[in-house]
């Protein structure tokens, strides 16, 4: 019981800390360093970028992605996940 309530908090913390490197935004697609990605900026990295896509990631409408949407996006696969 021990062992599988270790594993199960280790796995945790993994998850937590591996969602939290992933939240970061990729300075070579932010490109001018706001902290947030445009329309102008994905289109330029994802060549599957269009304005029906963007719309659709921008969860809070404000015309920008944050991380968290970028996270959710590639976890929908509407984008691949990248190494930055």
């Amino acid at each position: 019981m021990t062992k599988t309530v270790f594993a199960l908090s280790l796995a945790g913390t993994t998850l937590i800390a591996t969602t939290a490197f992933a939240m970061e935004i990729d300075p070579a697609v932010d490109t001018d360093g706001d902290g947030l990605y445009s329309f102008p900026e994905l289109t330029e990295a994802y060549a599957e970028m269009n304005e029906e896509l963007f719309v659709a990631i921008d969860a809070n409408a404000d015309g920008a992605i944050d991380a968290e949407e970028m996270v959710a996006a590639q976890d929908a696969a509407l984008l691949p996940v990248t190494d930055g």
